[in-house]
């Protein structure tokens, strides 16, 4: 009964945080949906499983020149984007290339600051991979829909090989 009990717990854990890890990947497409109206957006990203992370998304123009930012960091589902003025009026190139303007910010902060200076440069190059500007989110592809994919597949085998040794 309290293995039930336990596991009945954490299922409704893992649905709890899938539902919530939906929300934030809905404010994430929203805040990039209306960046994305302004102009180009550059996504610098620190992603961490169990330490804080981080993610940044840039209003810039083609010369790397910031007019607008957004900001997430924290450790859980429940982090939303931040306005990130700090960045505004300057430029990328400028900002990532000063020791002492990257002093500024915190180590998760500046992680994404440099992410998204290199994605600025394989962008201007030409060199940018798939990973680099793909926004797409396949909400079945979360931790615990892959969880419960793999044992729902696992179950079907069994119950396969069940059914074929009592033929």
């Amino acid at each position: 009964m309290n293995l039930l009990v336990i596991g009945l717990g954490l299922g409704i854990a893992f649905l709890f945080q899938s539902i919530l890890g939906f929300f934030q990947i809905r404010n994430f497409s929203k805040i990039f949906h209306e960046m994305s109206k302004q102009g180009k957006v550059l996504i610098g990203k620190n992603p961490k499983k169990i330490q804080s992370g981080s993610i940044i998304l840039l209003n810039i123009d083609d010369s790397g020149k910031i007019y607008d930012g957004q900001l997430m960091k924290g450790y859980s589902v429940f982090a939303k984007f931040r306005h990130f003025t700090k960045l505004n009026g300057k430029s990328l190139p400028e900002v990532a290339a000063s020791y002492d303007e990257l002093n500024n910010f915190d180590k998760l902060t500046k992680e994404c600051i440099l992410n998204a200076y290199r994605n600025f440069i394989n962008f201007k190059t030409g060199k940018m991979s798939r990973s680099d500007y793909d926004t797409s989110v396949n909400f079945l592809d979360m931790p615990t829909f892959r969880l419960w994919k793999n044992n729902i597949v696992l179950w079907i085998n069994d119950l396969k090989k069940k059914l074929s040794f009592n033929k």
